[in-house]
């Protein structure tokens, strides 16, 4: 039975639609090609700097896409799934609220102060298309966007003395903050080797653009203080891979499974003096298993379970507290620990025309009360999700919806400015982290 021809979008189904295109879609594939290579240079934020969930329909379940296929983004998720959904193409848009905040305390009066990053509206695009070769084999291709290092606190918190005054949060001169952005481009084959049984194969290419300004403090605490910060942007490309397996247990059973090497990138040179490995940064390796259930014809249930090795990245996962200077080999960090992450979703076929979801996610936090510091930057401490979404179908067309709010979290802990005798111990730090997220998106099948 044919995908479109079920009471409701499946994740199972032992058929896959093959028929012939009645347009020709390859033109609005390279406008947003173009759109999504120069839109994904933004941030998202929330299971430490990987997104929630890629694709629209995914973030209206919080994400569970790893044993789900009801659309052609699987190159981001399991690329073992595209063989299961209909010939098509997807595109849409995020926008992205996040709030952060950090402050300082203790008996230091001159360096206590508070402040809210200014940089909270993001629009994130995503695009997806699948083509089968095949009943058997399919091509794909998603783009899609990470990131979270994006904050901009203005100055002018500390006053340390005279000549010295408007300093921010970190002591250093102007507005303070980063800039950390990434675009994922993954051509994707599918094979269904079984008649319930299918891998994937997605070759990853990674482009990541950085900038980090108002540092100038860390200057005596680095290899090299010309490549420290306030130096613009710096660019680097990468690649590595993703491996899915899909398996159709039952008729209402799914299990789903992907492994993401690490994206091995060029070093980011303008900044040697400030990640560990003289500017490397890789993009994290990452693994997860999934598992769908039709509970009732007109619901299905999803759950994920996804690690990220965010300690495995040395200029991530180094503590901040390393022997050694900004930039060096085994030098401090932002002292990021791996992490788990758990989704639940579900889908509920409302009507002939629309589909229902909601979901909740829990990640483990990445940043340890030890390092709140340097993390000042990137507060990506948010761990509770919760997510409702829709769909409207009408003939080959869809339009989905979906909205995410991640719960305010906040960490704190003793400022590293005590360990480097710069504070008197009592001197403490939080910083703290809520969002928002609104995505639509079309997607027609040919």
């Amino acid at each position: 039975m044919r995908e479109n021809d079920r009471p409701f979008a499946p994740v199972l189904h032992p058929g896959v639609l093959s028929s012939s295109p009645t347009v020709r879609p390859s033109r609005r594939i390279a406008l947003w090609v173009s759109l999504a290579a120069a839109g994904s240079l933004t941030v998202y934020s929330t299971d430490g700097y990987f997104s929630d969930g890629y694709g629209i329909k995914a973030k209206g379940r919080a994400g569970v896409s790893l044993a789900e296929a009801d659309d052609a983004m699987g190159g981001a998720n399991n690329p073992a799934t595209t063989t299961w959904v209909s010939d098509r193409v997807d595109f849409g848009v995020d926008w992205f609220v996040p709030e952060r905040s950090a402050q300082r305390t203790g008996p230091a009066a001159p360096l206590n102060g508070s402040v809210d990053s200014t940089r909270d509206n993001f629009f994130i695009p995503e695009l997806a298309f699948k083509r089968s070769i095949s009943p058997n084999l399919s091509l794909s291709l998603s783009l899609y966007g990470n990131g979270g290092m994006n904050t901009d606190y203005p100055a002018g918190q500390l006053n340390l003395g005279p000549g010295a005054s408007g300093q921010n949060l970190l002591a250093g001169p102007g507005h303070l903050g980063v800039s950390l952005t990434q675009l994922l481009i993954a051509p994707t084959v599918g094979w269904k080797f079984a008649s319930s049984q299918s891998i994937g194969l997605s070759p990853i290419i990674g482009y990541q653009r950085f900038k980090a300004y108002g540092l100038g403090a860390f200057a005596p605490l680095s290899q090299n203080p010309g490549a420290l910060s306030d130096v613009g942007i710096a660019q680097s490309w990468g690649a590595g891979v993703r491996l899915g397996y899909f398996w159709e247990i039952t008729e209402k059973v799914a299990l789903g499974a992907e492994y993401s090497s690490p994206v091995f990138s060029q070093r980011f040179n303008k900044y040697r003096g400030l990640f560990a490995g003289d500017g490397s940064f890789d993009i994290p390796q990452s693994g997860g298993v999934g598992l769908a259930w039709q509970t009732l014809p007109a619901l299905r249930v999803g759950l994920d379970y996804k690690y990220i090795d965010y300690a495995g990245v040395d200029s991530v996962g180094n503590p901040s507290s390393n022997p050694g200077l900004l930039g060096q080999p085994h030098g401090p960090g932002f002292g990021w620990r791996s992490i788990s992450v758990v989704k639940v979703g579900a889908d509920w076929k409302a009507g002939e025309h629309w589909t229902l979801r909601a979901g909740y996610s829990f990640n483990e936090n990445p940043v340890d009360s030890k390092y709140v510091t340097f993390n000042i930057l990137a507060p990506a401490v948010v761990q509770h999700h919760l997510t409702v979404g829709l769909t409207f179908e009408f003939g080959r067309h869809e339009l989905s919806a979906a909205f995410m709010h991640a719960f305010a979290n906040s960490v704190a802990g003793e400022s590293r400015f005590v360990a480097l005798g710069l504070a008197p111990p009592g001197t403490t730090e939080e910083i703290s982290m809520s969002q928002n997220s609104f995505g639509l998106a079309y997607g027609f099948k040919f």
